[in-house]
């Protein structure tokens, strides 16, 4: 079972840490011991989510008797992440799995692109997903944004008195605190799964 290494690039740490890496990885599950995968699989996220700058985690089947799992998992920047994929927790983790797993294939993306990841199909060359365009993505980002902003508005405007009449940094502060979880966790999943027909579909060649 492969494994992606704690990085060690040679740039500046404030360079590393500036955006969150969402991890994508694929694996082939022993088809005779589906049971005990599942259970190691939530096992590994459940640990993942005890380490600081965890932001959340998934894993998908594309059909009930796939042997693809798709996994995703996020932290806040690459060194926290560093400090997942280098623990001994993670290690001995890995090693419980290794009977379980055929193989494994891995991708990071910083900042919003792990939102657009599409699960991996069964390709043995294991080619890279395709990436819509950042137009799309922008489109897909706003659909999402503009009713969760205009429920919380709505929402924070009923529930905390003098909302309007709150310093603009405080609630500023508040927004973004509630937002960001929520259009990461609740709010693109969905958007993306519902648009992905659109998003991955391949502009038509002139001529």
């Amino acid at each position: 079972m492969s494994s992606v290494p704690p990085g060690n690039a040679a740039g500046a740490p404030q360079a590393r840490a500036a955006s969150s890496v969402t991890v994508s990885v694929t694996r082939r599950v022993e088809p005779t011991r589906i049971q005990e995968a599942t259970h190691w699989a939530q096992q590994g996220m459940d640990l993942a989510s005890s380490f600081p700058g965890f932001l959340g985690s998934g894993w998908v089947r594309a059909s009930a008797d796939s042997l693809s799992w798709h996994m995703l998992y996020r932290f806040a920047n690459s060194d926290l992440l560093d400090a997942w994929e280098g623990s001994e927790e993670r290690a001995h983790w890995l090693i419980d799995g290794h009977d379980l797993i055929l193989d494994a294939r891995v991708e990071k993306r910083t900042g919003i692109e792990g939102w657009f990841d599409a699960p991996r199909d069964e390709d043995p060359e294991g080619a890279p997903s395709f990436q819509p365009p950042r137009w799309k993505q922008a489109v897909s980002i706003g659909m999402g944004f503009l009713p969760t902003n205009l429920a919380f508005t709505l929402v924070a405007t009923g529930v905390i008195p003098g909302w309007h009449d709150v310093a603009m940094l405080p609630k500023l502060l508040l927004t973004t605190l509630v937002m960001a979880p929520t259009m990461t966790f609740l709010v693109m999943p969905p958007v993306t799964r519902l648009l992905r027909p659109w998003l991955i579909r391949r502009p038509a060649r002139a001529g």
